[in-house]
């Protein structure tokens, strides 16, 4: 038995590698059709000591540098066809282990999704979409959306340059080429986000003078509760909070003050922390809240991506011997999502 899926979910690898797929890498890599969970390894290591590649998704179990020495001491590489690897990469990168990610498949609809909401929010879609109920307020809608700039000459605000944020900077610029996009990241070179079409700004001035601003920072420690009142006090009397990245780097209960405040703020909120949010929070309440279940990541078909990307990966590396830019390092964990 060379290769494993190793999921606390395995209707989640069921969902995200197809039947093909999976058959492919028993043919390829010599899969085992059975998904492990952490409990099996601990269980019976001798069973899993030969073991050398992983493949798994959401629900990727934790594991101990011991750990991993006791049940899987063969292993050479874990294939994460998913995003974010910061919950159990660092573990497996100590022993020596390569860890691949399909951050970049996963990033696809995730900037997909935080676009949409920007050109949206920009037209004063959210605002307009407020309490139509009957012809008296629909021409109050459209005198609200008549305050909002639209997509020519706007300023948006990015937070955060890696794969989403880079990839949504791109996407603004090909189709519309007249947003002036404002961007806050300490990683990315003025001259790659020139080429994209865009300028540093400090925080301040993002939220004192984006229409929309929205999140991409890396979720580590440096960026939890980074934003709060101080800065969403900011923001113009109709301007947009997009949430796409992690609730935990937004203070909710200053959001939640600066939205009382400000009745024409629209806070668009993908994610929160927790998540959801606890019965009876502001964020059920508030008219200028947006909430949905964590949906801009992929879903549906979109999900077989991140699974194609690391059957092609484990062929590049494992079959081929050649390098890929899916791999993860300790470098990288500073500033990945």
């Amino acid at each position: 038995m060379k290769a494993i899926f190793l999921s606390e979910s395995p209707e989640s690898v069921q969902r995200v590698y197809t039947a093909r797929q999976a058959q492919e890498l028993t043919y390829e890599a010599g899969l085992f059709p059975q998904v492990f969970r952490r409990q099996d390894l601990l269980a019976d290591p001798a069973y899993f000591s030969n073991v050398v590649h992983v493949f798994s998704t959401w629900g990727m179990p934790a594991l101990g540098a011991d750990e991993i020495a006791a049940c899987l001491p063969s292993l050479r590489n874990v294939f994460y066809a998913a995003g974010s690897v910061q919950s159990f990469a660092r573990p497996f990168l100590a022993r020596g282990v390569r860890v691949f990610s399909a951050w970049s498949a996963n990033a696809v609809p995730v900037a997909e999704y935080a676009v949409a909401q920007i050109l949206l929010a920009n037209k004063g879609f959210f605002a307009a979409s407020r309490g139509i109920v009957d012809p008296a307020s629909r021409a109050a809608a459209a005198h609200r959306a008549g305050a909002f700039p639209g997509n020519y000459g706007c300023a948006v605000g990015i937070l955060g340059a890696g794969q989403i944020g880079r990839r949504v900077i791109r996407a603004l610029a090909g189709l519309t080429g007249h947003l002036a996009v404002k961007v806050f990241d300490p990683f990315c070179s003025d001259e790659a986000l020139r080429e994209d079409g865009a300028v540093r700004c400090g925080l301040d001035e993002i939220f004192a003078t984006c229409q929309t601003i929205s999140n991409h920072l890396a979720n580590n420690a440096e960026t939890r509760g980074m934003l709060g009142y101080a800065l969403f006090s900011k923001m113009a009397p109709n301007a947009t909070f997009i949430n796409t990245g992690r609730g935990a780097q937004v203070v909710e209960e200053d959001l939640v003050r600066a939205l009382r405040e400000e009745p024409g703020r629209t806070a668009v909120l993908d994610v929160t922390s927790p998540e959801p949010p606890p019965a009876g929070h502001p964020f059920y309440a508030l008219p200028n809240v947006v909430l949905t279940p964590h949906i801009a990541g992929s879903s549906g078909n979109e999900v077989h991506r991140m699974a194609q990307l690391m059957v092609d990966t484990f062929r590049r590396v494992a079959l081929q011997g050649a390098g890929s830019d899916c791999e993860v390092t300790p470098e990288m964990l500073r500033t990945m999502a």
